[in-house]
């Protein structure tokens, strides 16, 4: 198959060369090639400006959004006239069969991705076909409010988007459509000087109010929640207990996240993520609990070169497993203790090449899936690779041990409302429940509930019913992670760690 990408002559971006290289690597790609089309208008030079100053007030790096010059495209000119289909990022050709078009919000081209974005949006990208949407998903990004970062985080969610759809149209296999109206193309928005002049300001103020706020606390600083469970659990109450939740302590230096629960050998321990702030890298540690709480504080029982957190915790054949998230080193690793709490061994790698966060296993008629949402990884992956939070990704095996496959439809899901898992995935009433970080607002913002509707190894839907937000029995901002075990229900979210603690009076 050939396939023809039609693009900015004038003014390409790192991200479409990007996505020329990705397009190449697919199998069944026989030629790649552009069409660079005369636009009149790119970006506004002011959204340039923003982007620069951005970029030196926040210390970013310039990712797909870069302009790179029109000898960028050399290596994709070609000749050959009559591709099998035409990719049209600028969204200034009739819609037809064979013609791909790209939409955020309804509107084609990335100009309308601008739009959004400076509205405060979170866009919804779809990608048409002839008045049909052949893929969707919600963009993400990991630094809410900042444009350069959700423009970088966009486009490279794009770039995951269109390949995976290519992908499976090369292989043949037929994607799900479903009507939409063809819209209408949507011009870059122009930033008035005096928009600029406020934004920059606000930057401004919001860096030194940053800065401050980091002199002063230590950030980002968890804790962890937790209650005896002799009731109605979160699920199924949908709402916090009116009980509120006890706090498991910690000494301001460290903080503690991402619980996991169980009870194995007669005892029960909480595992979790262990954070000093000292050394920014964080280990999983283990504190037992008696019928009055914890007894004493978490002790390490797990530490590697690289960051370990989500630590999902896990009994089959007599044995205790655990699937920590480490995808600083792109791995998903499987350990089993020796010496329970501790004396954790790795036993398997059980997936290589990824950026995968919070793999979340189950276990579905004799068969094993992980979940986990996953960055864009490989040779021609774009640098920065999209957001940590909203492209779900599946994996399946016969046995907890490997060997692991994706799923063909991969990513399954592209929304950072209900992507990103935040617990171990339960059984109600013949359903299967999955607890999700909404982070449509900022990493970890609330806990949602999706019901899965399908999951089997064609394809994969779900349905958000619930949504649980900090309040009066979880103060702070955010809320992430929901398990049970051992008898007990833990959540995690969100404090304040003062960096210097005045000691109070007699």
């Amino acid at each position: 198959m050939h396939v023809r990408v039609r693009l900015d002559g004038a003014e390409p971006r790192r991200w479409q060369i990007a996505l020329l290289q990705r397009i190449a690597d697919i199998p069944g790609i026989r030629a790649v090639s552009v069409d660079a089309a005369a636009l009149p208008d790119g970006w506004p030079d002011t959204i340039e400006l923003l982007f620069r100053l951005e970029a030196l007030i926040h210390g970013l790096p310039r990712l797909g959004s870069e302009r790179l010059p029109p000898t960028a495209l050399n290596p994709w000119r070609r000749p050959d006239a009559n591709p099998d289909l035409v990719l049209d990022l600028c969204g200034d050709l009739p819609s037809g069969p064979a013609v791909w078009q790209i939409a955020y919000d309804d509107r084609l081209g990335d100009g309308a991705l601008m739009a959004s974005l400076l509205a405060g949006a979170v866009p919804r990208l779809t990608l048409i076909e002839a008045g049909k949407i052949l893929a969707a998903g919600r963009l993400g990004t990991d630094r809410p409010g900042i444009l350069l970062a959700g423009v970088d985080d966009a486009l490279a969610r794009t770039v995951t988007l269109v390949v995976a759809a290519l992908d499976r149209r090369a292989a043949g296999a037929s994607a799900p459509v479903s009507a939409a109206p063809v819209p209408p193309s949507e011009p870059g928005r122009t930033l008035s000087g005096t928009e600029l002049g406020r934004r920059t300001a606000r930057m401004l103020a919001g860096a030194v109010v940053h800065r401050l706020y980091h002199l002063c606390y230590r950030a980002p600083h968890w804790r962890c929640g937790w209650r005896r469970l002799d009731g109605p659990d979160l699920i199924d109450l949908g709402r916090h207990p009116e009980t509120g939740w006890n706090t498991l302590p910690d000494d301001g230096h460290r903080f503690y996240a991402d619980p996991f629960p169980m009870a194995f050998a007669g005892s029960t321990h909480v595992f979790v993520e262990e954070f000093p702030h000292a050394t920014g890298k964080a280990i999983i540690s283990a504190v037992r609990f008696g019928p009055h709480g914890p007894e004493g504080t978490p002790v390490p029982v797990l530490e590697e070169a690289h960051h370990l957190s989500y630590p999902f915790v896990f009994e089959r054949d007599g044995e205790a497993w655990m699937v920590p998230e480490s995808s600083a080193s792109g791995t998903v690793d499987l350990y089993r203790a020796t010496r329970y709490p501790g004396g954790w061994v790795k036993e398997a790698t059980l997936l290589t090449g990824v950026v995968a966060s919070d793999a979340t296993l189950l276990e579905r008629d004799g068969r094993w899936w992980i979940f986990a949402t996953s960055r864009d990884a490989g040779p021609n992956a774009l640098a920065g690779s999209g957001s940590y939070h909203d492209a779900l990704c599946l994996w399946s095996a016969p046995d907890f041990r490997g060997p692991f496959t994706p799923h063909p439809a991969n990513p399954v899901l592209i929304d950072p409302a209900t992507a990103r898992p935040a617990g171990r995935i339960v059984a109600r009433g013949g359903r299967l429940i999955r607890p999700v970080q909404d982070c449509a607002q900022g990493y970890g913002r609330a806990l949602g509930l999706a019901r899965i509707d399908r999951l089997d190894p064609e394809g994969f839907a779900q349905t958000l019913i619930g949504r649980v937000e900090p309040g009066p029995s979880w103060s702070g901002s955010r809320l992430h992670t929901l398990n049970t075990g051992g008898g007990l229900e833990c959540i995690d979210g969100s404090a304040r760690a003062p960096r210097i603690r005045i000691p109070r009076r007699a």
